[in-house]
């Protein structure tokens, strides 16, 4: 599983951090920072939950 960003969309809104900080990270300019872009499967659950609580869609997760 790998995570994937479309930058062009992201906005930083930090909804991904907010459900799975291990994994994202907003900086104070809104800059999303994806820490893992390599979780392990033990953690699909939490993943795809942040990447589906993104408002834009800026975030898939690649299997």
């Amino acid at each position: 599983m790998r995570i994937l960003v479309d930058r062009d969309k992201c906005e930083g809104l930090g909804m991904c951090e907010a459900m799975a900080h291990e994994y994202f990270e907003v900086d104070d300019d809104e800059i999303m920072t994806v820490l893992d872009d390599s979780p392990p499967e033990s953690e699909r659950d939490k993943v795809h939950a942040a990447v589906q609580a993104c408002p834009v869609l800026a975030l898939t997760l690649q299997d």
